[in-house]
């Protein structure tokens, strides 16, 4: 009966991911898998997370089937913190929120329901982006292309090209954009930049449909919901998926939401309905543990105090980690431009550079990096920043 089946190449993270756990060298380096680490090497349990779980271990509520549009508490802190607790666009009940089985849920469900509504439109993603975009949205039926992005020569967002091709885009076409710390390159617009886009949004009549995965790990939990907020200012619909595995360090909980921004009120609860159905359709409801710890977080002011901080400072050791980087990277190889670890943002640089040398890396150093030239900054650490720097300068 199944003869037939083709093999599967596997992803090239999830796989680079093996094959470094069955690395035995006592040295190796993970700068592949997009996950934070502290500065001992490991993926810590937040002591906001700690707490919230002992809180609820107290309980004996029995664990039943959420709505197919997730907890309503839930919800509700997420559309508050994306959009502001005050926010006009929120009282007015102009947004649709579902809590969704991560950030990959969230795309897939958004993206069902733009097939619905829009057959005949296309999306386009950045060149690079996250290489499940394309694998989701092709998966959703749609047509699949890509704006240019990043600028090779400088390590920044080649922007010129950018607008020069979104302002040839078709009307309706869907376009997937990265509010913060862009997976995989780290490179972020300017607030100035991202208003230009807007108004090219408008313009030329884009549906935007953000993923951010990374709120609060670029320079703030506010400034990195810029772009949404701009899109509210500007009076733009549009879609948001949020994922909060990186910032609660939740990763197996699979935590994430799916927003629509609306016209108005009764536009919205249509909205919901149609991701409700999506949502019966590929899962039928998200799951439980995860939301309750994120929800008791965000709606417990200590709670959510504590959390601030710790999110604040796995930003600022990323940071700390690029200038260490960069520094001895400079000292040992001052021919070698290495500047953009600096300007980059997030958990992520990317040197494509680097790319036709990942194998030696791997193999010769025992340092992982994904192919395509990126590197998760969240790995490096004061004990192997030294071996890495070696391994970079040496390719």
């Amino acid at each position: 009966m199944f003869s037939q089946l083709p093999e599967y190449t596997g992803d090239p993270i999830l796989s680079l991911q093996q094959v470094y756990q069955n690395d035995v060298r006592p040295d190796k380096v993970n700068l592949g898998i997009g996950v934070y680490q502290d500065e001992l090497g490991r993926i810590p349990t937040l002591e906001c997370v700690r707490l919230a779980r002992q809180r609820l271990a107290s309980g004996s509520e029995p664990c039943v089937y959420l709505p197919m549009q997730g907890s309503t508490s839930y919800r509700g802190a997420v559309q508050s913190l994306v959009f502001g607790g005050e926010a006009p666009i929120l009282q007015a009940g102009r947004v649709a929120t579902v809590q969704s089985v991560g950030g990959s849920g969230a795309l897939k469900v958004g993206s069902d329901v733009l097939r619905q509504l829009f057959p005949r439109s296309s999306v386009r993603v950045s060149n690079p982006t996250w290489d499940n975009h394309r694998a989701i949205f092709e998966g959703s039926g749609f047509a699949v292309g890509v704006y240019p992005y990043f600028d090779e020569s400088t390590g920044t967002v080649d922007f010129n090209a950018l607008l020069e091709c979104l302002q040839a885009l078709p009307a309706q076409t869907i376009l997937v954009l990265h509010p913060c710390c862009h997976n995989p390159t780290g490179a972020d617009l300017s607030m100035r930049q991202w208003d230009e886009v807007v108004s090219l949004v408008v313009a030329r009549q884009l549906i935007p449909f953000l993923d951010m995965a990374y709120q609060g790990l670029g320079q703030s939990l506010d400034e990195d919901c810029y772009l949404a907020r701009a899109l509210v200012r500007a009076g733009c619909s549009f879609l948001l998926a949020t994922s909060f595995s990186k910032t609660f360090s939740l990763y197996g909980e699979r935590c994430g939401s799916l927003s629509m921004v609306c016209a108005d009120a009764p536009e919205a609860g249509r909205a919901l309905g149609q991701m409700q159905q999506a949502v019966r359709r590929n899962y039928s409801s998200p799951p439980v543990g995860g939301a309750r710890v994120v929800e008791t977080i965000l709606l417990d002011p200590p709670l959510r105090q504590l959390w601030e901080s710790e999110v604040r400072g796995m930003r600022e050791r990323i940071q700390a980690m690029r200038v260490l980087l960069h520094g001895k990277l400079a000292a040992l190889g001052p021919g070698r431009d290495w500047g953009f670890l600096l300007t980059q943002r997030g958990m992520f640089s990317y040197a494509p550079a680097l790319a036709a040398r990942a194998d030696e890396l791997r193999d010769r150093h025992a340092v992982y990096m994904v192919a395509t030239g990126r590197l998760c900054m969240a790995g490096l650490n004061p004990g192997n920043a030294d071996r890495v720097a070696l391994a970079l300068s040496a390719c």
